[in-house]
């Protein structure tokens, strides 16, 4: 897709969600000090392109929920700061200074920022798409490179990477995985996230992980099947350590757990409801 020219945004019911830290780290990656007037016009391009009427972005401010469930998540981002030098901690604050500077004209143009701490950006995101019936929604595009939020993709609901810039939709879904929609939670409970440091099965990746689910279906038919009679070592580690598919869900399945990770970050659900509400009234009926 084409980046259009920022404007006034059409009147309709479409809705564009942000992954907010996410989309930043595009002007990170490229070392640009000062990129708040491109990430606001970039996002409202976006919401332009995709014909949608109202923007709402997301901020990450940690996983409560997570925590609680599995003490190691993403602990291993730490270590990816703990030799900066000074430089690159005065590098890496500007980058969350102009992140912040971003938020607030955003915010100033009538955009909706939702940020609590304890609760993850992919949390909110799930809440909102759970809800967008209600809210009155028509279509959501999710602006993400998190391949995470392709758990909420569905006939209404697609996403655009800014890395790649490439679409993901329920209609190109095989362009992207080698399973049905359904399944990808599935894949991910057999294969982990290194990047959140979520271990899967010891000696499945993306391969075997595919393999299984062919074999046996969803998680729970694989749990279901186990103990598993075979030779192979990736078997009988899933043998040892079918429990580890349960925690995984917990852990991964946005749709069926995000309402508990707001509940666990004690954000307020009826002011955030209300917020909403408000903010896609002027173009969204409900």
């Amino acid at each position: 897709m084409k980046f259009m020219d920022a404007g006034k945004l059409e009147e309709n019911n479409n809705l564009l969600i942000v992954d907010g830290l996410n989309v930043a780290f595009r002007w990170r990656y490229k070392r640009v000090p000062y990129y708040t007037n491109d990430y606001v016009r970039t996002i409202e391009s976006l919401a332009k392109s995709y014909n949608c009427g109202k923007i709402v972005i997301l901020a990450d401010g940690g996983s409560t929920y997570r925590k609680n469930l599995y003490p190691d998540y993403k602990a291993n981002r730490k270590d990816r700061y703990k030799d900066q030098t000074e430089s690159e901690k005065k590098e890496f604050e500007q980058f969350l200074a102009e992140f912040a500077n971003a938020f607030k004209r955003l915010q100033d143009k009538g955009h909706l920022i939702i940020k609590q701490k304890g609760l993850e950006a992919d949390d909110l995101a799930a809440w909102i798409v759970g809800k967008r019936k209600e809210f009155g929604v028509d279509e959501t595009w999710l602006i993400s490179s998190d391949k995470d939020w392709d758990l909420l993709i569905k006939e209404d609901v697609s996403r655009f990477s800014t890395v790649t810039r490439k679409e993901t939709t329920i209609h190109n879904w095989d362009e992207h995985y080698n399973f049905d929609r359904d399944m990808f939670l599935t894949f991910k409970c057999l294969a982990g996230d290194q990047g959140d440091n979520i271990p899967g099965i010891k000696g499945v990746g993306p391969k075997r992980a595919e393999q299984l689910i062919q074999q046996y279906g969803d998680l729970f038919d694989i749990y279901n099947a186990c103990p598993i009679d075979s030779k192979y070592k990736f078997i009988q580690e899933l043998n040892e350590n079918a429990d580890r598919l349960l925690l995984n869900a917990e852990l991964m399945d946005l749709e069926s757990y995000s309402e508990q990770a707001l509940i666990e970050s004690n954000i307020n659900l009826e002011d955030l409801s209300s917020k909403l509400k408000i903010h896609l009234k002027g173009v969204i009926n409900g």
